[in-house]
């Protein structure tokens, strides 16, 4: 019998809308016979906004609750942030495509007082709001002289908190300001000789059901082949050092022909440490750069530096 729903299970803030809601019109046009619904819900990374996303855990806050849906037949699939997307995921459960990836920097957004500064000119003790430890432990290692807090809630909010003067300056993903149209907010896209962005950012990751074929089918017309072969590699490296979101790793990557470029780093929390290098293979197989980049990492102390970081959470 021919497929003739898909039902989407998605976050309810206003980007995952933004481009679940992108995700159903793809389809739509892919598949004009079939209909497109999509299930909204709040995450238990959604309803948690007082508390610093690293003290609540790091694992599955933005994924569970849609992962749930679909294990319990209610969903087909998911729409995710591929940055928020555990790269473990429950049985039953896959990856089933990776689409045409946005620009995965990181954005240096300022209140209006700091508009003829860039990163590097920031006048000493300049606050810098920041949920990410990737971003706090690169911008540490670069500008000790600047002071990061913690900011949460959603891009909307974070704004009106920067113009409010809470915050001098932020950092946020440039994909994500772009699809909500604030792209004018961008002051300056952060070059990756100082900030690694995070596995799979600026993708969108689509999970779906393991032994439903056709649906699998249907969303592979979103395919997009030289993000998904990055994005692999990506979390290839992130598995293998057994980091989470809120674990200061950052990589980037690009493909060039038939090869495959990605470069990592680990950094302890406060800066002083930090381990990069780069791996380049085959763009066929793209998570074995991925594990040969973590493990030569690890051969220079990545997890010493990550084991560190595991036992002062567990404190």
């Amino acid at each position: 019998m021919a497929l003739d729903q898909v039902r989407i299970a998605s976050r309810r803030s206003q980007l995952a809308m933004v481009q679940t809601n992108w995700v159903k019109g793809e389809l739509e046009k892919a598949c004009p016979s079939i209909d497109i619904s999509i299930e909204a819900m709040a995450t238990q990374g959604d309803k948690i906004l007082d508390v610093a996303l690293a003290k609540i855990g790091d694992k599955g806050l933005f994924t569970k609750e849609l992962e749930a849906q679909m294990l319990i037949g209610r969903a087909d699939i998911a729409v995710h942030s591929l940055k928020d997307l555990p790269t473990n995921l429950p049985e039953g459960l896959m990856l089933g495509c990776i689409t045409k990836r946005e620009d995965p920097a990181d954005a240096l957004v300022v209140n209006k007082k700091f508009k003829e500064h860039q990163l590097h000119s920031l006048p000493e003790g300049s606050i810098i709001g920041t949920s990410s430890l990737r971003r706090l432990a690169q911008l540490r290692h670069h500008y000790p002289h600047l002071i990061f807090k913690d900011v949460r809630g959603n891009v909307i909010t974070r704004l009106e908190k920067l113009d409010a003067g809470n915050y001098d300056c932020l950092i946020l993903a440039a994909a994500g300001l772009s699809r909500l149209g604030f792209g004018n907010r961008i002051h300056q896209l952060i070059p990756s000789d100082i900030s690694l962005h995070a596995v799979g950012q600026g993708a969108l990751g689509i999970e779906c059901v393991e032994d439903k074929k056709d649906v699998l089918e249907i969303i592979k017309v979103l395919e997009d082949r030289e993000t998904s072969q990055r994005c692999l590699a990506e979390r290839a490296f992130l598995r293998e050092l057994e980091g989470g979101c809120q674990v200061p790793i950052g990589v980037n990557s690009k493909v060039d022909g038939e090869k495959l470029i990605l470069t990592g780093m680990v950094a302890s929390l406060d800066g002083e440490k930090l381990i990069r290098d780069t791996s380049i293979g085959f763009s066929s197989n793209p998570e074995n750069i991925g594990l040969e980049l973590a493990n030569t990492l690890k051969a220079q102390g990545a997890m010493e530096i990550l084991e560190a970081i595991f036992k002062e959470a567990r404190l």
